[in-house]
C-alpha cells in the first residue's frame, strides 16, 4: 500500500474502472426491489458550480447506499437543454445556441464524471434533441385533439429584450427572471394547457405527499389558491350584458357601491370605447402594462384607477354603481372584476377615500353600530348584517349561504369555487425550443401536423438576428407548410416554440427507456421504475417545475400511458451554498482569486486597495463569491470536495463555504489513509472478527462494540434523515478509537477485531468518498467494487454495554461521574450517586429536595 494518499491518481484509476466495467448501468429486474434516485437535471450553462456539486453529491451517496442495501438503483443524468439562456448566451458570444449547448454539455459531463457520481450514462438525454422533443410534440397533438390544449388571445407577460412571453411564475418583482429587464403586458394569441381542470386534484393530493417538505406543499397550495364563494352577475346599465364577479364575501353584496375591473380585462376597452373617458382609460391601461402586475407587487402600490364611463346595477340592492378600472384588480383572481365594498375591504376603502366614493356599512360587530361617515378603516371582522334587506339580523357566516341560495334561485348568480391557478401558457416567441406542431390554414383553421411527419425539426443551420427576435419567422422554408387536411400549399407553421418547462415535466419518465423509438417511453419500464423514490433539488422549483410535473403526470394518466398520479414519492430540497462577498472600492465585487490574502490585511490584486468583507450570501456570479469546483478537484480531489459538502451542514440547511473545512476534510482522509497504511501489513491476511463478545478483552470489546454502534448510527442517519454530517462524525469517532489501539497486534484476536473495524470504516464511508474507499478495499485484499458489497449490519448483542457512565449533577451543574453496570436499576443508580464523594462534597449535608434520575445518562441532585 502506498504510504501517501494521492487523490488524483486514485480517482482517475477508479473512474476508469467504473467506466470500463459499466458498473453503474442497470436494467429492470423483477427479482429485486427498485429504487429510483433522481436529482433535478442541470441546465448546460457551461460549468458546474458548487450548488450542483452539493446537490449531486447528496444524491450519489443515497444511490450508492441503496445499491449496497441490495436494491436495483436507477440513477440517471441528462440535460435540460432548451430555453432562453442558451439563446441569450449564444447571441452575446456570437455563436449558435446548438453549438453553445452541445459544447457545454460535453464539458459539464466531463466535470460530473470527475466527481465520481454513479450515473448510468447509457441513459443520458438532452431535451434539445429531436428524439426527445418529438414525443412532447406528439403529446401536444393528443392534448389538442382532446381539448386539453387550446389557443386564445390573452394578456401576457412580455419581455422586450427576450422577445417572448413569460409565465406568471417567471416574473419576479416585475422583471424577467432571465434577463432582469422590465416586463409589460401585451395581448397575443397564445397556446394554453388546461391545468385548471386538475386544480382540485392537484390541491387534494398535496396532503398525500407525505414524503415532501411541508413548506413545498404549502407553497403549492397557496399557488393553486382555492377559494369558496359565489359568482354574482351585475347587469350593465342600458344593456342586456352582465359583469360576472367572483367573491368570497357575498354577505357584503348590499354594501357594494362601485365596480373595479382589472386593466387587462377585455371589457375595459370595449365599454369605454364610445365614452368621453376613452383616452384616459387607454392611457391608464398602457401605464399599468408597464407595472409589475403580480399580487405581491400590487399590494404595495397606492390604489389608483379611472372611471371607464359606464355604470352597472347591484342585483340585490338595485344601486347604480360606477365602473372603474383599478390597479388592484387582477385578471388572475376570480373573473378579473371586483365588487367593491369600501366599508368592509381595506383596498376598496382606500380607493373610495381617494376618489370620494360612497361607503355603506352592512356588517356590524356584535353590540356595536358602525357609522360609515366616521370610519377610519374598513371593518373586516364577523358580525350581524344591517342595511341588507331581508337578510338583516343574520350572522354574516350564515348570510353567505342564504345570499348564495337567493342568487341561484333568482338566476342572479351561483355558489362556486375559484382557483388562483391559471391555465399554463406554453407559447414562447423564441427560437431555441421545441416547435409547436400546428399548421395554420386559411381554409381549415388550425390543424395538427400529421403524426408520421413528426418531429417538426427545429432548424439548427440558422443565423441569430440581433435583438433577440426568433429567426424562425425569417425562414420561408420553415414557415411555409402544406395543410395536412386540405392539401393547400399556402398553409403556415406555428412560429412559436414551447415553454422549456415542457421538457422538464416528463424527463424522469423518459429516463426509464431513453432509447424507445415507438412512444414517449416503454410503458413496462416506466411501470417498473416509476414513481421516482427520491427526488432532490432546490426549493426555488416548488411552484414551476414541481407543479407542472405533477400536472403532466396526470395528463399522461388521462391517456393511459401511466397508472400513477404523483411522479415523486419523496422530495428533498437542499439548502444553498453560501460564501461571504468581497469587494474593493475601485473594482466592486471580487472573485476569490482576485484577493491577495498574504500579509496582515487582504488586498485587491488589481489595485492593491484594502478589501471589504461583506455578508455571507448565496454563491452567485453577479456577486463573484463563487468557488470553481475545478480548483478543488485539482488541489484536493473529488472525494475531499464531496466530504466537505456533506460534513459541513445537513442537506436541508444552507452550506457556508470554508477553506478550513475543506482542508479539515482532506486531513481526515489522510488520517484514515495513514492508519490503514500502518496496520495493513498486520491485518491483510486476517479474517474480520465475528465471534463471541465474551472472548474479547475489555479494550477489544469496546472497539468491536464501537464498530457496531457506528454501523447503526451511520445507517440510521442515511436511511432516516440524510444527516450525512453526523454519519461522518460517527466514523471519525471510530477512527479515533482505532488510533488508540497501538498495541492491538499484541492482544489475542486484536488483528481480527482491527480488521473488522477497518472494513467497517471503509464500507461506511464508501458512498461518501467512493474512490478512496475503493482503493482501501482493494488494499485490504478484496475484489472491486466496494459498491457490490452488502451494506454492513450491526449485531444487537454487540451493542449491549457491560458498564455505563453516569454523570452527577448538583442543581444542574456537573460535579462528577461514575461507572455502573448497564443493567443497574434507577434506585441503585440513585443510591450510588448519593454516596459518591463528589455528591457528598457539594451537597454538604444540606436538605435534598429531590433526585432526578435519567437512566443511562445522569443523576441531578436538587438541594
Amino acid at each position: 500500500m502506498q504510504e501517501n494518499y494521492d487523490p488524483r491518481a486514485i480517482e482517475q484509476k477508479w473512474q476508469t474502472f467504473w467506466k470500463d466495467t459499466g458498473l453503474f448501468a442497470v436494467t429492470e429486474d423483477d427479482t429485486k426491489e427498485k429504487y429510483y434516485l433522481l436529482e433535478m437535471f442541470p441546465y448546460p450553462s457551461g460549468k458546474i458550480h458548487m450548488g450542483h456539486v452539493r446537490n449531486y453529491t447528496i444524491g450519489d451517496v443515497v444511490a450508492r447506499y441503496k445499491r449496497m442495501q441490495g436494491l436495483n438503483v436507477l440513477h440517471p443524468m441528462g440535460w435540460d437543454a432548451f430555453g432562453m439562456p442558451a439563446e441569450n448566451a449564444a447571441i452575446a458570444n456570437k455563436t449558435h445556441p446548438a453549438a453553445w449547448t452541445y459544447d457545454n454539455i460535453d464539458y459539464m459531463r466531463s466535470q460530473l464524471k470527475k466527481m465520481g457520481f454513479s450515473y448510468d450514462w447509457s441513459r443520458e438525454i438532452a431535451t434539445c434533441k429531436p428524439d426527445y422533443y418529438r414525443w412532447e410534440q406528439w403529446l401536444f397533438i393528443k392534448m389538442f385533439e382532446k381539448g386539453m390544449a387550446y389557443r386564445k388571445e390573452s394578456s401576457v407577460n412580455w419581455c422586450d429584450p427576450c422577445q417572448t412571453v413569460l409565465a406568471n411564475e417567471q416574473v419576479e418583482a416585475g422583471m424577467c427572471w432571465r434577463c432582469g429587464k422590465q416586463v409589460r403586458q401585451k395581448k397575443l394569441e397564445q397556446w394554453f394547457f388546461r391545468i385548471t381542470d386538475f386544480a382540485e386534484d392537484l390541491l387534494l393530493y398535496c396532503d398525500k405527499l407525505s414524503g415532501w417538505p411541508d413548506k413545498v406543499t404549502t407553497m403549492q397550495k397557496n399557488w393553486i389558491g382555492k377559494s369558496i364563494g359565489a359568482e354574482i352577475r351585475f347587469p350593465l346599465e342600458h344593456s342586456d350584458d352582465v359583469i360576472p364577479v367572483f367573491t368570497t364575501r357575498q354577505d357584503t353584496v348590499f354594501g357594494a357601491t362601485f365596480m373595479c375591473l382589472a386593466p387587462e380585462h377585455p371589457l375595459v376597452p370595449a365599454l369605454s370605447r364610445n365614452t368621453p373617458e376613452k383616452e384616459k382609460v387607454a392611457a391608464f391601461v398602457e401605464k399599468m402594462s408597464l407595472q409589475d402586475r403580480s399580487g405581491k407587487a400590487v399590494e404595495k402600490f397606492e390604489k389608483e384607477g379611472v372611471f371607464i364611463g359606464v355604470h352597472c346595477i347591484n342585483p340585490l340592492s338595485g344601486r347604480r354603481m360606477p365602473v372603474y378600472t383599478a390597479n388592484f384588480a387582477l385578471m388572475e383572481y376570480g373573473t378579473g372584476a371586483v365588487m367593491s365594498v369600501p366599508a368592509h375591504d381595506q383596498r376598496d376603502y382606500d380607493f373610495a377615500e381617494k376618489y370620494g366614493l360612497e361607503k355603506i356599512v352592512v356588517v356590524n360587530p356584535r353590540h356595536q353600530d358602525l357609522n360609515a361617515a366616521t370610519m377610519t378603516e374598513a371593518y373586516t371582522g364577523e358580525g350581524i348584517l344591517v342595511n341588507s334587506g331581508d337578510f338583516n339580523g343574520l350572522d354574516n357566516h350564515k348570510a353567505k349561504d342564504a345570499i348564495a341560495e337567493y342568487l341561484e334561485k333568482h338566476n342572479l348568480g351561483k355558489k362556486t369555487v375559484s382557483f388562483r391557478l391559471r391555465d399554463w401558457g406554453i407559447s414562447r416567441q423564441r427560437y431555441w425550443g421545441a416547435p409547436i406542431p400546428m399548421i395554420h390554414c386559411d381554409a381549415c383553421g388550425i390543424v395538427p401536423v400529421a403524426e408520421e411527419d413528426l418531429p417538426v425539426l427545429l432548424p439548427e443551420d440558422v443565423e441569430m438576428p440581433e435583438g433577440g427576435k426568433s429567426p424562425l419567422t425569417l425562414l420561408p422554408y420553415f414557415r411555409k407548410a402544406t395543410c395536412p387536411k386540405c392539401g393547400s400549399p399556402d398553409a403556415r407553421r406555428d412560429m412559436d416554440t414551447m415553454d422549456t418547462f415542457m421538457e422538464s415535466s416528463w424527463y424522469f419518465e423518459r429516463y426509464c427507456s431513453p432509447h424507445e423509438n415507438n412512444g414517449m417511453f416503454d410503458r413496462k419500464a416506466v411501470q417498473y421504475w416509476m414513481p421516482v423514490d427520491q427526488y432532490i433539488g432546490g426549493v426555488e422549483h416548488a411552484i414551476l417545475h414541481l407543479l407542472y410535473s405533477r400536472y403532466f403526470t396526470r395528463v399522461l394518466k388521462e391517456f393511459g400511458l401511466v397508472d400513477f398520479k404523483e411522479p415523486f414519492t419523496r422530495l428533498l430540497t437542499q439548502g444553498m451554498v453560501c460564501k461571504e462577498t468581497v469587494s474593493c472600492p475601485q473594482h466592486g465585487f471580487l472573485y476569490p482569486e482576485q484577493v491577495d490574502g498574504k500579509g496582515d490585511l487582504p488586498v485587491c490584486r488589481e489595485c492593491g486597495s484594502e478589501i471589504k468583507v461583506g455578508r455571507v450570501e448565496k454563491m452567485s456570479k453577479s456577486k463573484k463569491n463563487v468557488i470553481d469546483p475545478n480548483i478543488l478537484l485539482e488541489e484536493y480531489g473529488a472525494d475531499t470536495t464531496r466530504l466537505f459538502c456533506l460534513f459541513a451542514s445537513p442537506p436541508e440547511k444552507d452550506l457556508e463555504w470554508s477553506e478550513q473545512g475543506v482542508e479539515g476534510s482532506f486531513r481526515f482522509l489522510n488520517r484514515i489513509w495513514r492508519l490503514a497504511a500502518n496496520i495493513m501489513e498486520t491485518i491483510h491476511d486476517i479474517e474480520p472478527y465475528h465471534g463471541d463478545m465474551a472472548e474479547l478483552d475489555d479494550r477489544l470489546k469496546e472497539l468491536y462494540r464501537k464498530a457496531h454502534q457506528t454501523i447503526k448510527k451511520v445507517t440510521g442517519d442515511i436511511e432516516e434523515r440524510f444527516h450525512f454530517n453526523t454519519a461522518i462524525s460517527a466514523v471519525m469517532e471510530l477512527v479515533n478509537m482505532m488510533y488508540g489501539m497501538e498495541t492491538f497486534s499484541e492482544i489475542p484476536k486484536g488483528a481480527s477485531v482491527m480488521r473488522f473495524a477497518m472494513e467497517t470504516s471503509v464500507l461506511l464511508i464508501s458512498p461518501i468518498v467512493p474512490h478512496f474507499a475503493e482503493e482501501l478495499w482493494e488494499n485490504l485484499g478484496k475484489q472491486p467494487s466496494v459498491l457490490d458489497v452488502a451494506w454492513p449490519r450491526y449485531r444487537e448483542d454487540a451493542l449491549v454495554q457491560d458498564n455505563m457512565t453516569i454523570v452527577i449533577q448538583v442543581n444542574g451543574k456537573l460535579r462528577g461521574s461514575f461507572e455502573i453496570t448497564a443493567d443497574a436499576s434507577d434506585e441503585v443508580i440513585k443510591t450510588t450517586a448519593l454516596g459518591h464523594p463528589s455528591a457528598i462534597k457539594f451537597v454538604q449535608g444540606k436538605p435534598i429536595k429531590k433526585v432526578i434520575v435519567v437512566k443511562q445518562k445522569l443523576v441531578n441532585i436538587v438541594i
